[in-house]
């Protein structure tokens, strides 16, 4: 792996692709943290495998795996064709937001961004004490698999805080990136410059809010996605006395006043919230065992539930679900996102065990654009020029 410290992406001539465009693969990692996965983490693996086994009918998962979990993951996935385990050390699971950001360029070369990463606010507001081992991971990743890596460091970012249409338009909260908690130091006009710097960015949209007690600072993953360019969908609720209401409908205003890098106006769908909010049971609570200096749930705690967090994989919308009394609204989201993507396969999946985590399945996993991996030194990046 060439480790690029002294330029940025843009640059060379690379950008983030769209979620939507080709995959070479996708990216996971096995959940075992006893603050986040109760009851041993064995709801939440059934969970991650049910997922694992819809990308990996159109694309390669790359699940990473401690040593003490080998046997449970191997076991468990053994079925599951199209995936491979890796030996890896990593303090949670949320792969969206500790893996590489992926860019591609010219002559689709595919290299990529390794972020800092403070768990989602450090000392300010951070969710747990200690997160060396996910802040090594994206550039254990890339060295690994062999992928050059531009290091941002010491940014702080994580993946679930962009979306990008693949033509120079990223989305970003206004709520997440200027939280006190990331980059301090650093004024919006400067935080939109690393963007694009290191995105190949030509506009960013900061929209204003994201999901009511996303306690990510309102990752703009769980509010609003790029269909495709020019389109986006949109957390939505027309319940008033929800207070997510007064959150989308600021940033529908925004979205009907802004336009994309190509000048254009978006096209923005909506797709309800659940319907009956999403909240931790009590037998849910007492399955956690919280670390010192951890961010800890309460029974009845609402958790930021939206149906906005899906992946695109190759060949499918692989979309949560939350069963239950909100079973009507998971039908009314996978007939949205079925008109929408009528392209693609519709797969919802069982997700209340990821979402106890704090995130859901956009969270977990973290695409890898296909092209060609571009493992050029940088000796010889600049041998070639």
């Amino acid at each position: 792996m060439a480790l690029i410290v002294d330029r940025k992406p843009a640059e060379d001539g690379f950008f983030m692709p769209g979620e939507f465009e080709a995959h070479a693969g996708c990216i996971m990692v096995w959940p075992y943290r006893p603050g986040s996965w109760p009851h041993g983490a064995v709801a939440a693996r059934k969970a991650f495998v049910r997922v694992i086994a819809a990308i990996a009918k159109s694309e390669k998962v790359y699940v990473g795996v401690r040593a003490e979990d080998m046997e449970s993951a191997e076991s468990m996935l053994q079925d599951i064709d199209n995936v491979e385990l890796f030996l890896c050390e990593t303090d949670d699971a949320w792969a969206r937001d500790i893996a590489p950001t992926f860019l591609t360029g010219r002559e689709h070369q595919v290299r990529c961004v390794n972020w800092e990463f403070n768990a989602w606010g450090g000392a300010y507001n951070g969710l747990y004490a200690d997160w060396e081992k996910d802040n090594r991971f994206a550039g254990f990743f890339a060295e690994k698999y062999g992928y050059t890596c531009y290091d941002a460091a010491p940014f702080v970012l994580e993946g679930g805080a962009i979306h990008s249409d693949g033509e120079g338009t990223v989305l970003v909260t206004e709520a997440c990136l200027l939280s006190p908690g990331r980059n301090p130091g650093l004024t919006r006009e400067q935080i939109t410059q690393k963007l694009k710097d290191y995105l190949g960015a030509k506009q960013v949209l900061w929209l204003p809010r994201g999901i009511y007690l996303d306690e990510t600072d309102e990752h703009v993953d769980n509010v609003c996605a790029f269909l495709r360019p020019g389109e986006v969908v949109l957390a939505w609720t027309d319940d008033v006395n929800d207070p997510q209401y007064a959150l989308s409908h600021a940033t529908q205003q925004f979205l009907e006043q802004a336009v994309d890098a190509k000048g254009r106006k978006l096209k923005i769908h909506h797709l309800p919230i659940p319907q009956h909010p999403v909240c931790v049971r009590t037998e849910e609570l007492e399955g956690y065992i919280f670390e010192d200096g951890e961010d800890v749930r309460e029974a009845g705690e609402r958790l930021a539930a939206s149906y906005v967090n899906f992946y695109f994989s190759n060949k499918a919308v692989v979309m949560p679900a939350f069963g239950g009394e909100n079973e009507a609204s998971d039908r009314q989201a996978a007939d949205i996102l079925r008109d929408l993507c009528p392209e693609r396969e519709i797969i919802p999946v069982y997700a209340r065990d990821i979402l106890l985590g704090g995130g859901n399945i956009h969270c977990i996993t973290q695409q890898i654009p296909a092209g060609r991996k571009d493992s050029l030194s940088v000796h010889e990046r600049y041998m070639e020029q």
